[in-house]
């Protein structure tokens, strides 16, 4: 967060400041050895707020299916910038290339749409196992646990946060960003870093809509229960749908709407 001066016009006209969040590019790159030679390549550039960058990092690669989880990792490091984070990989590590064919510049609209991208996660990973329905009594409050537990959006207004929560509404993590889809993958890749997924029977709790590549984000964390504050694409439920996945939007306000999935 940073103070920026501001003229703020209502009744009067008054110099102030304002506090706004930090928004800078982040590259993330991963390094490998094939064949004896070193191999290194930049997998993505997305705009975050800084911190918990190497969260973000390894939630990247692992939701993207570029590492199949948290022991692929050798070390992760800021690389000759706080902007740029290296990922080296370890030696029986190997990367799918093709998979970096992708354009992995992220923005607010889904850049993987279409019926392709649903067989290419369907053929990935298989529906998600059954499990115990989240309690209709923690989802109507999912809202307020993310709301108290952030600290950059109470201050500027401008950052979205991913959190999850078990079934007794106990608040298990948090993480902010100015990108809907780098909150999730901090969240995430903090689990992944720890080497192991997040714990199963708990709920992924979003202050963005829901779209496509945030529900793919879960089927591949395993996370069978997600909600969000805003509202869901078509896409996001056809995938929440056929993967087994409690899809809830418009959580808020104490009430939600259910389009995938079932609550008790």
């Amino acid at each position: 967060m940073v103070a920026v001066p501001v003229t703020r016009i209502a009744e009067t006209r008054d110099a102030s400041e304002d506090v706004v969040v930090i928004e800078e590019p982040l590259e993330i790159s991963a390094a490998w050895t094939l064949d004896g030679e070193l191999r290194e390549k930049t997998i993505s550039v997305t705009m975050r707020t800084r911190g918990d960058d190497y969260d973000l990092a390894a939630g990247f690669l692992f939701t993207e299916g570029l590492i199949a989880s948290g022991d692929a990792i050798e070390s992760i490091r800021h690389w000759g910038s706080p902007n740029r984070v290296r990922v080296a990989l370890t030696p029986s590590t190997r990367i799918d290339t093709s998979k970096l064919e992708r354009h992995f510049y992220t923005t607010s609209s889904c850049g993987v749409c279409g019926k392709t991208s649903i067989d290419a996660i369907r053929v990935a990973h298989a529906p998600l196992p059954d499990r115990p329905p989240a309690p209709t009594s923690i989802i109507r409050v999912l809202p307020r646990i993310l709301r108290e537990a952030q600290l950059a959006f109470p201050a500027t207004g401008g950052v979205h946060g991913a959190g999850l929560v078990d079934h007794r509404g106990e608040l298990l993590r948090v993480r902010e960003d100015i990108g809907r889809h780098n909150a999730v993958d901090k969240l995430i890749g903090a689990y992944i870093r720890e080497q192991h997924l997040p714990p199963p029977n708990t709920i992924l709790i979003s202050s963005s809509r829901a779209s496509f590549e945030l529900v793919q984000k879960a089927v591949v964390a395993q996370i069978s229960t997600i909600a969000f504050v805003g509202a869901p694409s078509s896409l996001a439920i056809d995938l929440a749908q056929q993967m087994n996945v409690t899809l809830l939007a418009f959580v808020r306000d104490g009430r939600f709407n259910v389009y995938s999935g079932r609550v008790s």
